[in-house]
Order: structure tokens, then C-alpha cells, then sequence
């Protein structure tokens, strides 16, 4: 692995001639340049297979291989992750977010390249998804092993995470701003002001890379015509609450719809229904074809509404031009059975793509419908609000607005629209925050309080492990054992709760020494006495699937000092005390507070 070749000449920079702040630079700056190529390769590879399969295709009629793509590139995809990879590795930004939260940032090795294969099959094949979160997962997990090789203590190694997620923006948009926002909005990295630095060089280090091997050029050709006028903010701002509302209705079905799939128990059944539901939407609405993005191409070069007939090219519809905003509209409404079928199947990609094409079509339609009813005098450039929506279908989806606005502005250069894109993205993340608190991808992990947020109490205690205050050293007791057997196994012994058990190991209750202190200095009482007359049953247990925010709420709530731990089946685990709880809690304060 390249990071065997680099580790030898890096070690010796950081033992003899650079600071830890140089070291940090350095290593910043090569996981930027390596996201960037990853970037660059995966843009490749998906647009050679995608060209590869459909280049020889006429525009002018329906296709019926739209019918078989899909399926082969499930199918590979699966293969390729069930006997190449052996792991999961869909929902990249979703892994990301649990292993900074869950795992201290550690990401697995084959997290460096697995997943630019598989969604390259994916998608190339035609699957209805996007290359960002897979490449974002490939660039955290750049910057974590590189972080890992070098034993860099656990902010450095959240740091570098986020270099290696901002690169991977940067790199696959040529969009550094966004690539330093996104890292802080959606990955909800808190960090200070002096550690953007890092994320700053990393960010524009892939961006000058995607520069050297694709040329300048923003990654979608657009044009302002005409200026934003003031006249236009109260279509702006409608268009802004439209795409909240579609942004909830994106979100809310996809999670229907993966949780309507996660009841399938064979892979091949999940594939035969996914696949059959992929195929027909690409063969009944050619535009949801892989990522989409010729699509929003056409859309945002498009001067004259017959321009925007080129939606049909390769559909049953070419030449029924008179159903083209029918057809808009059902693609709006089936773009998410196609993302989500795809994913759900066994396909490997994101939902960046898919929220930027949403938007896109969502703002061609709004427009277009707006012009023709004519609410008002004002007419409203089609492509301009096509560009609007994009921005605000990201900010919602993702629940991050200015990613939204510096990402729309950079991929298009329309820098001239950061007032309408502004209100867009805040009238849509505002919307969708009402219903939803937190994003698409966030959101699996809010549930079970494994999220890290930019509250920084809450982080905190997220990033404890419950594992890591249990006492299970403690011996447990029996029912039947007298009182003198349990002085002598306790005599030795450091704790003051110990637990009885019944044979299966489940808990029946707990002995407190400072409870039975009048009857262990009394020899005559041994005998008479059992473990079942003298133990408590106790009033609150925890479970090991708690988050520590529980345990910390059952904690105060119940002014206890020491609990039980038991699994779901009442078996015994070992005993938390709440001294140990909050001194993690506080040295984790400290560690969290450094610099």
C-alpha cells in the first residue's frame, strides 16, 4: 500500500527536521493530493463504463438495454463486496459519522479503495445514485489510516479525517470552500479556528490536482444572462420552502423505503425487486441513468424552452414534447424509489447526485409552471432557478445550507446569485428542520445516540463507551450461599456491590457490604443467613445498549452511586459507579478542550 511507501521518509521528517504543527501540514496536504486522485480516478472510471455502454445509443427511440444494466451492475457490485471485500460499506458519509462517534475515527484499510470500485460498477451501470459519499468515506478513510500509521492521538486523527473528507469535496467538485464547510456541517467536526488551517490546505490541494488533470473549467457549464432582480425574491423564497418540502419528502421516503427492504432476508430476492424497480423507472425515464449530471448540463446551458426537450432523448416520449412538464414531474417523484432501489439492492453510492438533480428539475419545474400560469409580470429564467433548487434540495437533504450555497456557487461559478441562493438554502433548511432535526445521514445514528453533534456536552458523552466504566471484576454470588461463604470471598476484595446470580447468569439481586455491616462481624449468624435473605433487588438497572447519556440521566435521576449493567436476557455484566463515569467524563472535557 502506498502509505508502506511513505511511512519510512515521513517518520524520519517528523523525528529530525519538522514541529508537530509542520508534521500536521504535511500530512494534510498528502491526504488532500491522495483524495484528490481518488476523486479523480472513481470520475473516470464510472464516466468510461457509463460511455462504454451507452455511447452507441440513438436518441431518438426508447432503449431496452436500460432494462439489463442495472441488474449487472448490482449484481457485480454485490460479488465484489461479498468475496473481495467481506464488509459493508454503503452509506459512506453514514460510516464516517458512526466511526468518529463510535470508533475513535478508525476506519478500515480497504475503506482506502473498496468503495470506488463498487459504486463505480454501481453507477456506471446505470444505478440511479451518486459517487460523492463513496469518495467522501475513501478520503476520511485516507486520513485515518494515515493518521493510525503515524499513532496520532484522537483530535489529530479527527483532523485528518476531515482533511481527507474536505479533499474528497474539493477534489470531486473543484469546489474548496465547500469541501472546508461541508467537512463542518455535516461531519459536525467541531474544531477551532486554528485548525481549519489543515482543512484549508488539504481542500485546496485536491482542488489544484482536479485542476491539473481536468482543466479549470467549473464542473457544470452555466451562464447568467440575466441579473437576479429584487422582483424575484418572492418566487425565490417560495421555491425555498418548496424545496423544504421535497427535500422531507425525499428523506422520509427513502427511509420507508430501505427499512421496506432491511424486512427482505435473501440478498437475491432484494436484488430481483430492487433491480426490476430500477430498470423499468431508467427504461421509462431515461435521465434517472446513473448520476445525472448530463442532465443537469442540458438543463442549466438551456436558453429556450425547446432546449429543454433534450430530457426526453432516449425515452418512449421523444417525440411528445407537449408532456414534458408530466414527465419532469414524475421523474421528481421517482427519483428517490430509484436512489433508494439502488442502494437498497446492493448497489454502493450517495445522495449527493441525487439531491442535486432533484433540485435541479424541482427549480426547472417551479419556473417553468410560475412563467406559464404568469403569478405575476415577472418571468423567471428557467436555468437560474434550476440552479436554486439544486442549492436548496442540498441544504435540506443534508441540513446544511451554506455547503449548499458555496458548493452551487463554485460548481457553476455563478457567484453573482449568493442572494437568491442564500434564501433558497436557508428558507429550505429551515422547513425541513421543523420535521426533521437532523439529516438524512445523520439521522440512523440520532436514534440510536450514537451521533456526535456541535454540542460539545453531548459529544462528549458520545464518544464514551459504556464498556469502559463497567467493573466486571467483582465475583457474584449464588442464592443458596451462606453468609460466612460470602465473607470469605469478599474479605479480600476492594468493592462494596456484588451481585447475585442465579445458575443461568441473570441477575436476582445485589449485596451491599455497608447493608449487611452488622451481620458480618457475627460468626453465630454465618449459618443461618443466605445470599437470597440478604440481597436487595435493585430499583434501576442499565443495559448494555445504553447510550451514556442514559446512564448519566439514571443516574441523577435516581441519586445513585453504583448500578447493575445486564444484557437484554437480565444476564449479569458488572457494576458502573458513578465516581468512574464522571472522571472519564472529565478527562475527556480536558482532552476534548486541548489544542
Amino acid at each position: 500500500m502506498i502509505f508502506h511507501y511513505l511511512s519510512k521518509p515521513l517518520f524520519y521528517l517528523k523525528e529530525h527536521h519538522l514541529s508537530q504543527r509542520q508534521f500536521l501540514l504535511l500530512l494534510s496536504l498528502l491526504v488532500g493530493l491522495l483524495s484528490a486522485l481518488a476523486a479523480c480516478f472513481m470520475k473516470w472510471l464510472i464516466q468510461s463504463i457509463e460511455w462504454i455502454l451507452t455511447f452507441h445509443f440513438d436518441r431518438t427511440e426508447g432503449q431496452w438495454l436500460y432494462l439489463i444494466y442495472p441488474f449487472i451492475g448490482i449484481v457485480l457490485t454485490m460479488l465484489f463486496v461479498k468475496y473481495v471485500v467481506h464488509d459493508d460499506i454503503g452509506h459512506g458519509i453514514t460510516k464516517v459519522l458512526f466511526s468518529i462517534s463510535r470508533k475513535q475515527g478508525h476506519l478500515r484499510k480497504h475503506n482506502c479503495w473498496s468503495s470506488i470500485i463498487a459504486s463505480s460498477l454501481t453507477i456506471g451501470f446505470g444505478g440511479s445514485v451518486g459517487a460523492e459519499s463513496p469518495i467522501v468515506l475513501t478520503g476520511s478513510a485516507i486520513g485515518s489510516n494515515m493518521g493510525s500509521l503515524f499513532k496520532l492521538d484522537h483530535r489529530t486523527l479527527m483532523l485528518l479525517i476531515g482533511c481527507g473528507a474536505s479533499g474528497a469535496i474539493a477534489g470531486i467538485f473543484k469546489a474548496p470552500i465547500a469541501g472546508v464547510v461541508f467537512t463542518l456541517e455535516v461531519l459536525m467536526i467541531d474544531l477551532s479556528m486554528s485548525s481549519l488551517l489543515p482543512l484549508i490546505v488539504a481542500s485546496l490541494t485536491a482542488t489544484c490536482v482536479a485542476y491539473a488533470l481536468t482543466g479549470t473549467n467549473a464542473m457544470f457549464d452555466f451562464q447568467l444572462n440575466e441579473p437576479f432582480a429584487i422582483g424575484q425574491i418572492p418566487a425565490t423564497l417560495i421555491l425555498g420552502l418548496l424545496c423544504g418540502f421535497l427535500s422531507l419528502y425525499f428523506t422520509r421516503i427513502t427511509l420507508r423505503v430501505e427499512r421496506a427492504f432491511s424486512r427482505l432476508k435473501y440478498g437475491w430476492t432484494k436484488i430481483a425487486i430492487g433491480g426490476t424497480l430500477l430498470a423499468l423507472l431508467i427504461f421509462l425515464f431515461p435521465p434517472l441513468y446513473g448520476e445525472g449530471y448530463s442532465t443537469i448540463n442540458t438543463v442549466l446551458n438551456a436558453n429556450s424552452a425547446d432546449n429543454f426537450n433534450a430530457l426526453l432523448n432516449n425515452s418512449i416520449l421523444y417525440n411528445s414534447p407537449q408532456y414534458l412538464l408530466l414527465y419532469i414531474a414524475a421523474i421528481i417523484l421517482l427519483k428517490v424509489f430509484a436512489s433508494t432501489a439502488t442502494n437498497a439492492s446492493g448497489g454502493c453510492g450517495g445522495l449527493f447526485a441525487p439531491s442535486l438533480f432533484l433540485g435541479c428539475l424541482g427549480g426547472l419545474l417551479f419556473s417553468l409552471t410560475w412563467n406559464d400560469v404568469q403569478f405575476t409580470s415577472t418571468m423567471l429564467p428557467a436555468h437560474q432557478y434550476a440552479l436554486l433548487g439544486m442549492a436548496g434540495i442540498m441544504s435540506g437533504v443534508f441540513h446544511a445550507p451554506l455547503t449548499g450555497v458555496f458548493l452551487i456557487a463554485e460548481l457553476t461559478g455563478g457567484y453573482d446569485l449568493f442572494l437568491p441562493l442564500m434564501i433558497v438554502s436557508a428558507s429550505s433548511y429551515l422547513i425541513i428542520h421543523i420535521f426533521e432535526p437532523h439529516s438524512i445521514y445523520a439521522m440512523r445514528l440520532a436514534r440510536h445516540g450514537d451521533l456526535l453533534t456541535h454540542n460539545t456536552d453531548q459529544s462528549i458523552l458520545t464518544l464514551m463507551s459504556l464498556d469502559s466504566v463497567i467493573d466486571k471484576s467483582a465475583p457474584t454470588l449464588t442464592p443458596d450461599m451462606t453468609l460466612g461463604k460470602i465473607v470469605s470471598i469478599i474479605s479480600s476484595k476492594t468493592q462494596d456491590n456484588f451481585a447475585v446470580v442465579n445458575g443461568e447468569g441473570m441477575l436476582l439481586g445485589v449485596i451491599n457490604l455497608h447493608t449487611i455491616r452488622l451481620y458480618i462481624f457475627r460468626n453465630e449468624l454465618y449459618n443461618l443467613y443466605t445470599a437470597d435473605q440478604l440481597m436487595q433487588t435493585p430499583k434501576i438497572m442499565l443495559y448494555t445498549d445504553d447510550n451514556m447519556q442514559s446512564v448519566m440521566d439514571k443516574f441523577q435521576e435516581n441519586d445513585a452511586e453504583v448500578l447493575p449493567v445486564v444484557k437484554s436476557d437480565q444476564t449479569f455484566v458488572g457494576f458502573i459507579a458513578k465516581t468512574k463515569a464522571y472522571s472519564m467524563y472529565r478527562q475527556l472535557v480536558i482532552d476534548f478542550s486541548q489544542e
